[in-house]
């Protein structure tokens, strides 16, 4: 039974003055409420099932896009010796990071509801990754400035696309579905200064 005759249905139902329910799809004597048979709920546990999955996804690429936006800030005092920085240029630095990851996070947002673009998820992941390579490799201070920004860009690009799919793969449970993926963004957050003390100092 379709939307429109289930509605047309259900109307007369209310005036008690047709038989009861013969419909397939229909419960007799209990209104308008569907038959929930188990090929039914089996299709629905796998739709949840393939959600929640995109869910958790999102979450550890969150956490290893968050990774890299905290390991920046941690590499400051090591970046600062190494390059011969003031306390001015590290500023500098983290002035162009924070501008470019909050400024640019609206237009995003916008640009995503207008129109959803799903690859600019990869785009960001790209971007942070670009501006670890780049600190990894840079020489002068022009060239962190740079990875700076291309990590600040990442960040811009990955979260607003990140939790729109989220809520899409919510499944109608927005509080829990935000609640993991914020998850792994905190988690990443914690593991950039832990990467930054035992794997980056150690191994220079």
């Amino acid at each position: 039974m379709d939307a429109a005759t289930r509605l047309h249905y259900c109307s007369w139902k209310e005036r008690k003055d047709i038989p009861p329910a013969r419909s397939p799809d229909l419960v007799p004597g209990q209104g308008c409420r569907p038959v929930t048979n188990a090929a039914t709920a089996k299709e629905t546990n796998a739709q949840a099932g393939a959600a929640f999955a995109v869910l958790y996804a999102l979450s550890l690429c969150h956490m290893l896009n968050d990774t890299i936006q905290s390991l920046l800030p941690a590499l400051y005092p090591v970046l600062r010796v190494n390059y011969a920085l003031s306390f001015t240029q590290i500023g500098i630095i983290h002035f162009a990071y924070q501008v470019t990851a909050s400024i640019l996070q609206p237009a995003i947002g916008l640009s995503t509801d207008r129109r959803p673009r799903h690859r600019l998820l990869a785009g960001g992941m790209f971007a942070s990754l670009l501006g670890l390579l780049l600190l990894a490799s840079a020489h002068t201070y022009w060239l962190l400035l740079v990875a700076a920004i291309s990590v600040g860009l990442g960040s811009a690009i990955f979260h607003p696309g990140a939790s729109r799919l989220a809520r899409a793969a919510s499944g109608g449970r927005f509080g829990f579905a935000q609640s993991v993926f914020q998850v792994g963004g905190n988690a990443g957050s914690a593991l950039g200064p832990l990467l930054a003390a035992y794997v980056v100092l150690p191994l220079g």
